[in-house]
């Protein structure tokens, strides 16, 4: 017998089992993105004979687009359909997935796995996020979110490099590949038989929560509200700097001259160091004011980008690569904090999903952009621009956010 909203209780403490079972859930969901994180450039280079920065780039264009999109359809679909349905519905369409990589005979097969990709990470992330927000309460919102990407991306940190260590020792196929199949079995299992829908400990919070309703949900969540448009436009531009990390970095190594290894190693680093890092930043989000925590997040990710530029030797890239990290680290876990509080529980699905809409086609944009700039300028010179915009990404939430 399923309990009602008089019989639930809100907290950690409470809901511990299905909490963890979540995060576990949501590091096989992040060690799908893994799998390309290092390795995707080389391949696209070597066994599809592609070196133009356009192609080698489609791949995350895609992603983040079917990503964004998907994402906002999961905050519509969230109350009529069910977080649990959604998360079973994302791995199923992960399934394919690790088997194209494997065994793609064209690139264009390459990027119909990241449709499938992007499918997956926009329904089954954004379910576990919105199933932990539900069940902790006001109170642990940001430690919930620090917890939830601290698992995702520690986890695409921990399988970017070993999907580049079985790539240097055994070749780029098929062997680093075989990781997804075992994340897409026990994900999707797991999800299916042990996940417990969270619609009750909704109907507990909305009663006793005060937060007034949004006029309108998209346009209140894109920019009319000062708090939540600051806080969308910023996730905006910090998953443009990370499509253009994720989709150039390594090109911007091997050009010069860092072999497989090390370029695994300090692409690692960054989304590593982000990880482990909102174990701390995202109970901080929880004590110390929001505002300035973006402020300061997205300054120390734009000077670290702009430091890359002039990096020449692996600890000059490394050193950058943490100070990127930890930037991210304190702005990741805040964004969803802030949207949820600002945003009444009865529609926290669906501002949580506009927001990341608009997160996500940062990564198509940022991919779009570099594909721009390295048209007229060198690869380099992306960094560094994309360093400057998310400088003046931090002004503008230091100008408008209220609080």
């Amino acid at each position: 017998m399923s309990k009602s909203a008089t019989d639930i209780r809100l907290g950690f403490k409470e809901n511990w089992q299905q909490f963890s079972l979540l995060l576990l859930i949501n590091a096989f969901v992040g060690g799908m993105v893994g799998l390309e994180r290092t390795i995707l450039p080389k391949l696209a280079e070597e066994e599809f004979l592609i070196v133009a920065t356009s192609a080698v780039l489609s791949f995350i264009i895609v992603f983040g687009l079917v990503k964004a999109i998907v994402n906002y359809f999961a905050g519509l679909l969230a109350n009529r359909l069910g977080r649990k349905n959604l998360l079973v519905i994302g791995w199923l369409f992960a399934v394919p997935v690790p088997f194209i990589l494997m065994y793609a005979q064209a690139w264009e097969w390459v990027v119909l796995a990241n449709v499938l990709l992007g499918v997956n990470q926009g329904l089954a992330w954004s379910s576990t996020v919105v199933m932990k927000i539900d069940m902790v309460g006001e109170k642990h919102r940001g430690l919930a979110m620090g917890l939830n990407e601290s698992f995702g991306y520690f986890s695409i940190a921990l399988v970017a490099f070993t999907t580049g260590w079985i790539a240097a020792e055994y070749g780029l196929r098929p062997y680093p590949f075989y990781q997804g199949v075992g994340f897409v079995t026990l994900g999707l299992l797991l999800s299916l038989v042990f996940v417990k829908d969270t619609q009750h400990h909704v109907a507990a919070e909305a009663k006793t929560n005060n937060q007034k309703f949004l006029k309108n949900v998209f346009i209140d969540t894109t920019w009319r509200d000062n708090n939540l448009g600051s806080v969308s436009q910023a996730g905006f531009v910090n998953n443009l700097n990370d499509g253009m990390v994720w989709g150039t970095l390594p090109i911007v190594l091997a050009n010069r001259g860092f072999d497989l290894k090390a370029i695994a190693l300090i692409v690692s680093i960054y989304p590593a160091v982000w990880g482990i890092g909102q174990l701390v930043t995202g109970k901080l989000s929880d004590h110390y004011n929001k505002k300035h925590m973006l402020v300061l997040g997205m300054a120390a990710q734009g000077i670290a980008l702009m430091a890359m530029f002039w990096a020449g030797t692996e600890l000059q890239f490394i050193i950058p690569a943490v100070i990127l990290g930890v930037g991210t680290a304190i702005v990741y876990p805040t964004f969803l904090s802030a949207i949820a509080g600002f945003t009444h529980p009865s529609q926290r699905a669906q501002s949580i999903g506009v927001f990341r809409l608009w997160r996500d086609l940062g990564y198509a944009f940022g991919a779009g952009l570099t594909i721009l700039l390295s048209y007229y300028f060198p690869m380099d010179t992306a960094i560094l621009s994309i360093g400057i915009l998310t400088v003046i990404s931090a002004v503008i939430i230091q100008i408008r956010m209220t609080q």
